[in-house]
């Protein structure tokens, strides 16, 4: 003979201790997950609020229009990045990739607009595929690849500008002197590039296989390979991509300053990661969405802006307030994947 037990049989503390358990896991996740999502745009809406009630300047016109153009190159090479670091990987390269782009793209423009924007993305790219295969074919670490890459684009740059003494000026009334310098309903055509560019990354990565396969080798090489994920291909194109990025963000910025500036780029490749970061991706891989990268851009410039602003402050505060940023953000997200782990 057998006997069913109902709820009703159930003394109210136990019923009570199961619906805890049931529902409590549950919540949890949601938080950790609107956290790690959302945490960076509240951070950004807050921060925002605060600067306009402080500083009258903040808001206006000129002031928002320089914060848009100035973020949407970093914006663009942060796009690239997202894709390396959601497969677990690093691309510390991109900042010397950005400046090579941009002396590339105004030496080629004396050839022509066209030379002028596929020229970077030609080399970049290429140096983004020798990366990949590095580190996809040799099963070398990401980090020794992109810093020999890194130094390698570098040095090109040099060579091909005498160390720094040669500069390459853009012809202002090329076309391609117009994707940095025009604009479009009062907005830089770089900021519509950019906007463009990470709708795109969206869908790739969101939407397509490619972007499933970024997912599952940034969760688990070795189950992605099991399922059948192509997971070298996989990570030879998102350093592809990252190549791309920032060879195309360099080309914009040497058509919005009509030349080609050896000196940028240093540092960037870590500005890049941090905002990424920031905007909720995982460093170890597997998590991570492109708006959240340009939410973490945006963050970081408004910061700079805030900075800029006090005056009396030097700008080595913006690494200080922006290293302080990144533990915070890196610090929750441990505490949350512990947390959802526990529970």
């Amino acid at each position: 003979m057998t006997t069913e037990t109902t709820e009703a049989d159930m003394q109210p503390d136990a019923v009570q201790q199961i619906t805890d358990e049931e529902r409590g896991p549950g919540r949890a996740d949601r938080f950790s997950a609107l956290a790690q999502q959302h945490g960076a745009l509240v951070t950004l809406l807050v921060a925002m609020v605060v600067a306009s009630l402080s500083f009258d300047t903040f808001l206006t016109g000129d002031n928002l229009e320089n914060m848009a153009l100035s973020s949407a190159f970093l914006a663009v090479v942060a796009l690239g990045m997202t894709f390396v670091i959601v497969t677990g990987g690093i691309d510390l390269s991109v900042g010397s990739l950005f400046a090579l782009g941009g002396v590339v793209a105004a030496w080629g423009s004396q050839y022509g607009s066209a030379v002028a924007l596929l020229l970077p993305l030609a080399v970049c790219g290429l140096i983004g595929l020798v990366n990949g295969l590095l580190i996809a074919r040799s099963g070398l670490a990401p980090f020794i690849v992109t810093l020999a890459a890194m130094l390698g684009a570098r040095g090109i740059l040099l060579a091909i500008t005498d160390e720094g003494s040669r500069t390459y000026l853009v012809d202002k009334d090329s076309f391609f002197a117009t994707l940095g310098q025009g604009s479009l309903l009062a907005i830089g055509v770089p900021v519509w590039i950019t906007v463009a560019l990470f709708v795109l990354g969206a869908v790739v990565l969101r939407r397509t296989r490619f972007g499933q396969y970024v997912y599952a080798v940034g969760g688990n090489e070795d189950a992605a390979a099991l399922m059948g994920a192509p997971v070298a291909r996989t990570k030879i194109a998102v350093y592809v991509v990252s190549g791309l990025c920032a060879g195309l963000a360099g080309a914009l910025n040497a058509a919005w300053l009509l030349s080609g500036v050896t000196i940028l780029g240093t540092g960037m490749e870590l500005e890049a990661i941090a905002a990424v970061v920031i905007g909720g991706t995982l460093l170890s891989g597997g998590f991570g969405f492109v708006s959240g990268s340009i939410v973490g851009v945006l963050l970081l410039k408004v910061i700079q802006n805030v900075i800029n602003q006090i005056g009396s402050l030097d700008s080595a505060y913006q690494q200080v307030v922006s290293g302080a940023f990144l533990a915070v953000v890196v610090v929750a997200q441990t505490w949350l994947g512990r947390r959802r782990r526990v529970l």
